[in-house]
Parts: structure tokens; C-alpha cells; sequence
């Protein structure tokens, strides 16, 4: 098996898992448990297959080609670090499902859960793995949304909605932060491949835009991390599930950030101004982090703000730019996740066994779970930094680090103090950990009895806390060769000797190291009278909450700015929006006009023919009188603008444009239908007598004025297009699409093969954002559908006396209903008749007029006909039409055509064609552009469906009496839509 099937397979297999899972039952919570328990150990499991290559000092790489021709190909990537941090995913991903299985009520979607949790493990994964730096930023967004569901998954509980708002709007912003920073480093560099980057960073430490583009990628990564002055979000996310916070807290969503940092340390680092700006970042981070944890009264809380202290340590590390920090650094990394992830589920399981998670109610549980307790105290103490243990080890190096010099500065000599401020801050919240919890009298009016939960509940913490002890034992034969292969992939050539010994002989660091638990332990006997009075909040820091000015921050974009905006710009009414689009389209136009000027070209023009500037008056007659007349009747409007639209049609077919054609025509025919469906229930226009002279002249002007507006952008576009059509055609990219239509795409129609091949992208966007829009718009309408009514008897007499006075020559016996049944059997008739013509239409389009996009269209016309026969229920009912399904279908088909192209080593949505013989028709041609087509016949059709549905169903109310000469719809219809 080559090097790219496993790093696929490893991002793929997440998404995959996250697929199946949002099909099972929601109380398969075993079955939900197992599928996400063996996806993560099947991607620990490949990741460890590549340690013999990537051990050595290769790179692996996969690729997948996206767009060569603009350098984005989805391309992945692995070294020595990014192993390290896919075994951190993978490996503490499947403990955490393991976890998650004991610790989920059953009562909960539990299938819901591991959905979003597979689905956050493979974008953690794709921003790990990924080798091109947009593709990164893409995954890194995707983390964003899947942490945002992962938070918010138990939505009834507002904190956890806060919670996880606060943290998508955050992390969400710093993403779109990044996406400019690597923007800006793709220019400087010429490509947005990593490996080009990594190897360039002379290059781009060089560049005027360096200092720009830094602030822009620190942005993003210290959102990520919860660095100072973004750190306020990560406390609120603890209302998430606590394997949520075991997996996001200490291995993934706030590790990304400190992981790019590293990843592109040999690329931005080295300079004063990533000195100071990440060291700031990451000094205030951990001594803010570090001293609100001592004061928290949620284990949680006590837990995520350390975990802000240990981010902001690693940051700091990364800052100071020398190697030997930067190894400490990814030291730590790997050192915080295993202890980090086993607190977390030591304090889901306390939650969990006793019902609460208040330190000021929990007390003397050693004596209820003592296993779960030791277990906790040694993970802790290596939190601590305690000797013989994980935590001790990368410790040393930070104060190693911290006291060596870097940068002649105030802040590089206060370093080792605030070093030691730190440690001894981190001791004192360990030990209140350790001590408040399990220690003291037993707890009294817990919700539940304490007691040992299920071996298997406790068994990743028992795996977390071996490797703490193993890698503080003995790290020369666990940890070494591992964070070996990671230093190496960062750091190459300058990769620093440093030792990984238990005993390094009494030096500075050792010192320190001892100040530091020595003074932690006094300043926890020193609060143990403030921490009895149970205060909620660090001293000095209540007043000041990021939470409230995050909120008031949002009020003031949201609310104050947002709505100033609104009363400058905006408007209720769609007239004016238009007004204003339309006057921007015509200024910018006007611009390089005024640059360029406009001068006809040297062709000869073309004789006028009479018949068409006849068609065209015809036309402006037209349209003129459907601005007209929408001020009194829109029936009249729409059939005017469909006039209009008519002579459109019969200009596409003079000058040879039959596909704008057809396509004009049909969607002239839906569209009519589906406003006239909407213009029911458009406000009525009041017109009264006494009208003040006032409003009739400033009507008036209104008019006037987009008259003036209509005919300066229809008079801009024909100038233009004049100027265009006179001057000799040059050599551009629609004689390419000629001469290539048929050797490249296998069709002669030069249209439809530009939309399902050459631009294919294009049209898959197109059907995309068409699918949205349907499901916007039945949405949005569904809110408003008003509740079935019946019509009563003497409301069917009034309709019937209404239809015998405008039918005096009815024959004896004829009835409202029989009228009517006559056009609904005619058009039941032409059902399979334009269904002949649709599937005409689609098969042929590669070649002549016609294509998916006119197919989908005529298809719809024969819904729409079957809908003016019997309602919508007869559609869903009778014809078993479910548009959701049809766009879901065209969107799978048209995906699965460019995924297709993958398998045989081609370019996404790459088309292919061949010559198929036919028994008894001989050579027919084949292309899978066919597939792509479908793809959007499909998409058409459920979307015009949806919008039926969602305008008939806004239809359904009881019918007003019919007037004179015009039949109301009969009342069974009705009670059948209904």
C-alpha cells in the first residue's frame, strides 16, 4: 500500500463514521460508541504504520488534484510532528469515545453526539495532515463549526448555547483572520504548498508585508488557543459534555493554534516583532490563566483555565525563537495532553458518580473511589510539575528557557520570575484539586453517593496516567525517539542537542523548580481561609469578565453600529435596494468609460431589419407598460413582463442562440407561475380619492427617476455591446471552447459542454447555492403557512351561484366541479407527453440544444401543470415527489461525477467519453458528462418542486366569494390540498 492510502483513509475515515453515524437509531448508543471507538483506533492504528518512514526523516505526502492549473490540489501531508499530533488525535480520540460510552445518558441522542465528534476528529485531522495552506484554513474552519455543535450539543441548557456562540464567533473571526494572513504569505511565496513555505522563510521575514501578514496568522492562532486577550471563551465552553472538554481542551481545538504556531516557526519567528508579540501573548496568558484557576469553585473551570496557563506556556516558549524553547514547547504539547485529558475525565467522572462538580460540596472522596482519586493525584501532580512524572520534565525546560538570554529587554530579564510565579500558581490549583476534592470530612447532601465507576469509564485515565509516570521515568525509552522525529520535522538543520534525563544535577532550573513548589504550597495554606468562604471569582478580576465585554462588544457591532448602518443604507422596500444596485452598476461602468472612452470599431454594421426592430418595439411596448401597470394591476404587469420576456426568447433564436432560447422560454413559463402563486399575497394597493397633491407628485418624480435609471443602464449595455459586436473578433478563450468543445469534452454543443465540463465548477456552485435558496425560501414561508380551513355549504352554494351567472349557457346538470374537471383531466393527459420532451431535451444536449438546466425545467412545467390539476397532496401523494430527495440525489450525482475522476488518477469533475456500441443502434456516444447533467436535472426539479410546495401551501385558504364571471377553485380541491 503506497504512503497516500493511509493519510486518505485517515482524514476520510472520520467523515465517513460522522455520515453513519447520523443514521442510527437514537438510542443505539453502543453502536454509536463502537463505530467512533474504531474509526479512532483505526487511524491510530495507520498513523503508527507510518512512524518507520516518517522515524527516518521523510516526508509522506497524498494528492489528490483539485484545480492544477491554479496550484490548489487537495494535498496531504505528514512528518515527523505531524505524526506526533495525528497520534495525539487519533489515540486520545478513541479513549474519549471510550469514555463517552460510559459517561452519555442513554436518554441523550447519543448518535448525534459521536456524529459531531467524528466529524470534529477528521477536520482536526485535515488541518494536521493538510499539506496546502488554504486547504488548511478550510479544515480549520471546519473545527470552528464542529466544535460550535460539539459545545452547544445539549442546546435546552442556555450557558452551553452562550458557550458555544462565544467560541464560534471568536475562533470563527480569527479563522477569517488567517485566511488573509495566508493569503498574503501564498503572495509572497508564489505557491501556498507547505513544503515551499517551510522553505522560505527568509523570504518572508524579509518581505514589507511580513509584519502584516504576522499579525494576520497570530490572530488566528491565539483566537484558537485562548491566548490573551481571547481567553474568555474557553471557561464558557465548559457547559459543553465533559468528553467534549477531555478531547477539545487538551489534544485538539485549542491545540490547533499553538500547532501552526509551530508549524510555522521556521517561517515567522526570528524577529523582534513575533518576540514580543507572542511572548506578550503568551506571559499575560499563562499568569492570568494560572491565577484564575486558584479561586475557581467548578472543577471545570479550575481545569480550563489551566489549560489557558499551559497554552499560554507553550506560547511563550514558541515566542522566544530559540530551538531549545521550541522543543520544550512541543515537549509540553504532548506532555499537557495526556495529563490534561485524564483530569478532564476524572472530573466527568466525580460529576458523574456524585452528582456535582462544586468544590465548596465536595470533600473526603478519596475515601468513596480511591482508585479514581489516585489516579487524579498523579495526573495532577504532574500539572504540578512534579519530579518523576511528565510535567517535571518539560517544566525544567521552560525554566531552563525562561533564564537563558534572548533578547536585551526588560521582559526577556523578568522571564525566570515570572516563570517561577507561574509554577508556584500552578502547584497551588493543583493541590486545591487534589486537596479540596478528595481530602478533608465526607460530603455531605451530595445529589448521589459517591462510588467507582465503571472499570472500563476509568481505564483511558488509567492509560493517560501510565504514560505520565512512564515518560517522567524513563523518557530516553518511551518519549525520545518520538519527539526526535517531531523536533527534526520542525526545526531540520538547526535541531539543538538537549537532553531528556531525570537528573540533570543541582542547576538553576532544579532551583527553581523548587521555589516553585515550596512557594505554591505556602500559598495554598495561605488561601485555605479565603477558599473556605467559597467566593466565586479571583480577587481583583470579578469587575473584569471577558464574557461581558465580548456581549457588549457584540451589542455595539450588532445593535448600535449595524442599525446606523441600516438607517443609512437600508430599506424595507425592494425598490429602493434595486434602485440602488442598479445606480452603482451604472456608475461603475461609467468610470472606465470616462478612462477609456467608447468608440465604435471598424466593422461594417449590419442592415436593420425592419421585422426585428418591430419585435424590439414590441418589446419596450412591453416592458414599458408592465412598469406601467404594476401601479394598478400585476396580473396585467406579469403579463406584460412576460411579453417582454417572449421577445427576449425570439432574440436569443435570431441570433443563433437556441440553448438561451429554450432555457429563456421555459424559465419564463415557471417563474411566471411560481410570482403568480406569490403576488396572492402581496399587500393590497390602496388607492383613495383625496389623495394629498403632495404624494401624487413625489410618486411622480419617483417614477421619473428610475425611468431615467432604467434607461441609462439598458442605453450603457447597448452601447457597450455595439462597441463589442463592431470590432474585429480577437483571439479570446471562446474560440478555445470551439475548438475544443468536441476533442475535450465529447459534445457539440458548445454551451452545454462549457457548463458540465469546462466550467464545471461553476455549475456545481450554481446548484448548490439553488438548493439552499429552495430550502431558504420553504422555510422562511413555512413559518407563515397559514392552518387548513374547510369550506363550509353555504360557501359551496355561493361558489356554485357564482359559476351559474357566469355560465348562463351551462348545459342541465353541469356543475362548478365538472368545469373545472375538464383542463385537470387535459393537463393530466400532457403528464407523460412533456416528460417524453424533457427526457428529449436532457438526452440530447450534449450535442444540440437542450441539457440538464432545460430538462430539470420542462419537468417541472409538467409538476407544475399536475399541481393546477389536483394540489400539491396529489403531487406528494400520487406522484410521490419528494424534492429534498431529488436535490439531494443531483447534489450526490454530481459530486460522485467529480470524485469519479479521482479513482483513475484524474482531476476533480474531469469528464470522459467514448463511443458505446448499442445492439441494434450501433454507436452511440457516451460521456460521463451525462452523469454530471443528471446531476442537475435533479437539483432543478426538486428545487422548482419545494418552491411550489412552499407558495401552494402559503395558498390554502378559504377562497373569498368568486366575482361575477370568474370560478372560484372548487372546495374539494381545497379540502384535498389542505
Amino acid at each position: 500500500m503506497s504512503s497516500g492510502m493511509p493519510l486518505l483513509a485517515i482524514v476520510v475515515l472520520p467523515f465517513i463514521g460522522s455520515l453513519v453515524a447520523t443514521f442510527l437509531r437514537q438510542d443505539a448508543r453502543n453502536g454509536a460508541a463502537f463505530l467512533a471507538g474504531t474509526i479512532a483506533f483505526c487511524g491510530a492504528v495507520l498513523t503508527a504504520a507510518q512512524y518507520p518512514a516518517v522515524g527516518n526523516g521523510r516526508v509522506l505526502h497524498a494528492g489528490i488534484e483539485w484545480i492544477p492549473s491554479l496550484g490548489l490540489n487537495f494535498t496531504l501531508r505528514m512528518d515527523g510532528y505531524t505524526w506526533l499530533f495525528t497520534m495525539l488525535v487519533t489515540g486520545i480520540g478513541f479513549l474519549v469515545a471510550l469514555y463517552a460510552r460510559y459517561y452519555m445518558s442513554p436518554a441523550d441522542p447519543v448518535p448525534r453526539f459521536f456524529a459531531f465528534l467524528l466529524a470534529f476528529m477528521g477536520a482536526m485531522l485535515g488541518i494536521v495532515l493538510s499539506g496546502n495552506l488554504i486547504q488548511l484554513v478550510f479544515f480549520w474552519e471546519l473545527t470552528s463549526l464542529f466544535s460550535f455543535l460539539l459545545i452547544g450539543y445539549w442546546h435546552h441548557n442556555a450557558s452551553a448555547r452562550d458557550g458555544a456562540r462565544m467560541a464560534l464567533t471568536v475562533t470563527a473571526t480569527g479563522g477569517l483572520c488567517l485566511l488573509v494572513g495566508v493569503l498574503l504569505i501564498g503572495h509572497i511565496v508564489g505557491s501556498y504548498d507547505l513544503d515551499k513555505v517551510l522553505a522560505s522563510g527568509d523570504l518572508v521575514r524579509g518581505s514589507d508585508l511580513y509584519l502584516p501578514t504576522l499579525i494576520l496568522v497570530l490572530l488566528g492562532a491565539l483566537t484558537k488557543s485562548a491566548q490573551f486577550p481571547f481567553h474568555f471563551w474557553l471557561p464558557h465552553a465548559m457547559a459543553a459534555p465533559t468528553p467534549v472538554s477531555a478531547y477539545l481542551h487538551s489534544a485538539t481545538m485549542v491545540k490547533a493554534g499553538v500547532f501552526l504556531l509551530t508549524l510555522l516557526w521556521p517561517v515567522l519567528s526570528g524577529t523582534e516583532a513575533w518576540f514580543y508579540i507572542v511572548v506578550s501573548a503568551g506571559l499575560c496568558t499563562l499568569l492570568l490563566g494560572s491565577y484564575a484557576a486558584i479561586f475557581q469553585q467548578d472543577l471545570k473551570g479550575l481545569l480550563a483555565y489551566s489549560t489557558i496557563s499551559h497554552l499560554g506556556l507553550i506560547t511563550l516558549l514558541l515566542g522566544l525563537g530559540s530551538p531549545l524553547a521550541a522543543v520544550a514547547a512541543i515537549f509540553h504539547t504532548i506532555n499537557h495532553a495526556t495529563f490534561k485529558a485524564s483530569l478532564f475525565m476524572a472530573a466527568g467522572i466525580i460529576d458523574h458518580e456524585s452528582g456535582t462538580r462544586d468544590i465548596r460540596r465536595l470533600s473526603g472522596l478519596f475515601r468513596y473511589m480511591p482508585i479514581t482519586a489516585t489516579l487524579a493525584m498523579v495526573a495532577a501532580a504532574a500539572m504540578a510539575g512534579v519530579p518523576l512524572l511528565n510535567g517535571f520534565l518539560s517544566k525544567e525546560m521552560f525554566f531552563a528557557e525562561a533564564a537563558a538570554f534572548h533578547v536585551d529587554s526588560l521582559l526577556d530579564q523578568s522571564l525566570p520570575y515570572f516563570a517561577m510565579l507561574f509554577s508556584a500558581f500552578s502547584v497551588t490549583y493543583s493541590l486545591r484539586f487534589i486537596h479540596g476534592v478528595f481530602f478533608g470530612p465526607p460530603a455531605k447532601d451530595l445529589p448521589r453517593i459517591p462510588h467507582e465507576p465503571p472499570h472500563w469509564m476509568r481505564f483511558p485515565i488509567e492509560l493517560l496516567v501510565l504514560v505520565c509516570l512512564l515518560v517522567g521515568i524513563l523518557p530516553a525509552m518511551t518519549i525520545k525517539p518520538f519527539l526526535s522525529a517531531a523536533v527534526h520535522a520542525v526545526l531540520g538543520p538547526e535541531t539543538p542537542y538537549y537532553s531528556l534525563a531525570v537528573w540533570h544535577g543541582f542547576n538553576e532550573p532544579l532551583l527553581m523548580s523548587l521555589i516553585a513548589l515550596t512557594g505554591g504550597i505556602i500559598l495554598y495554606w495561605l488561601l485555605q481561609g479565603y477558599l473556605a468562604k467559597g467566593i466565586e471569582g479571583p480577587p481583583l478580576m470579578r469587575r473584569l469578565k471577558g464574557q461581558r465585554i465580548f456581549e457588549r462588544l457584540l451589542v455595539e457591532l450588532s445593535w448600535r453600529w449595524a442599525r446606523s448602518l441600516e438607517r443609512l443604507l437600508g430599506t424595507q422596500r425592494l425598490q429602493p435596494q434595486l434602485r440602488l444596485l442598479v445606480a452603482f452598476a451604472v456608475v461603475a461602468s461609467l468610470w472606465p468609460l470616462y478612462r477609456q472612452g467608447l468608440e465604435a470599431g471598424s466593422r461594417p454594421a449590419t442592415a436593420l431589419d425592419p421585422a426585428f426592430l418591430m419585435l424590439w418595439i414590441v418589446g419596450g411596448i412591453c416592458a414599458i407598460g408592465a412598469a406601467y401597470q404594476a401601479k394598478f394591476h400585476r396580473l396585467a404587469a406579469m403579463v406584460l413582463l412576460g411579453g417582454a420576456g417572449l421577445v427576449t426568447c425570439i432574440t436569443f433564436v435570431w441570433f443563433s442562440a437556441p440553448d438561451l432560447a429554450i432555457t429563456q422560454l421555459l424559465v419564463e413559463i415557471v417563474t411566471t407561475v411560481l410570482i403568480l402563486l406569490g403576488l396572492r399575497w402581496l399587500p393590497k394597493r390602496i388607492e383613495t380619492a383625496g389623495e394629498d397633491v403632495t404624494m401624487g407628485t413625489q410618486a411622480r418624480v419617483r417614477r421619473m427617476r428610475d425611468l431615467m435609471l432604467a434607461l441609462a443602464a439598458g442605453i450603457g449595455m447597448s452601447l457597450i455591446v455595439y462597441a463589442m459586436l463592431t470590432r474585429p473578433l480577437p483571439d479570446t478563450i471562446s474560440r478555445y471552447f470551439i475548438e475544443n468543445a468536441y476533442s475535450e469534452g465529447g459534445g457539440r454543443n458548445v454551451v452545454n459542454v462549457i457548463l458540465v465540463d469546462f466550467r464545471g465548477f461553476d455549475t456545481f456552485g450554481e446548484i448548490v447555492v439553488l438548493a439552499v435558496v429552495a430550502i431558504t425560501v420553504f422555510s422562511l414561508l413555512r413559518r407563515f403557512r397559514p392552518a387548513p380551513e374547510s369550506v363550509d355549504a353555504p360557501e359551496q352554494q355561493q361558489l356554485q351561484d357564482a359559476y351559474d351567472t357566469a355560465r348562463p349557457d351551462r348545459a342541465v346538470g353541469d356543475t362548478l366541479a365538472d368545469y373545472l374537471t375538464i383542463p385537470s383531466v387535459i393537463m393530466q393527459w400532457l403528464f407523460p407527453v412533456i416528460i417524453v420532451v424533457a427526457i428529449y431535451l436532457f438526452l440530447r444536449g450534449h450535442d444540440l440544444p437542450g441539457g440538464g438546466f432545460a430538462a430539470g425545467v420542462t419537468m417541472s412545467i409538467a409538476l407544475i401543470l399536475q399541481y393546477m390539476a389536483g394540489g400539491t397532496r396529489w403531487i406528494e401523494a400520487r406522484l410521490r415527489i419528494r424534492p429534498i430527495r431529488w436535490m439531494g440525489l443531483g447534489l450526490l450525482c454530481a459530486v460522485s461525477t467529480g470524485i469519479g475522476a479521482w479513482v483513475f488518477g484524474y482531476p476533480f469533475l474531469t469528464s470522459y467519453f467514448q463511443y458505446v456500441e448499442l445492439p441494434a443502434i450501433g454507436k452511440v456516444p457516451a460521456a460521463t458528462a451525462l452523469l454530471f447533467d443528471f446531476g442537475v436535472f435533479s437539483v432543478v426539479v426538486g428545487a422548482t418542486v419545494l418552491i411550489l410546495i412552499a407558495l401552494a401551501h402559503q395558498s390554502l385558504r378559504t377562497p373569498r366569494a368568486a366575482r361575477p364571471g370568474i370560478p372560484a377553485p372548487p372546495p374539494v380541491a381545497l379540502k384535498e390540498e389542505a
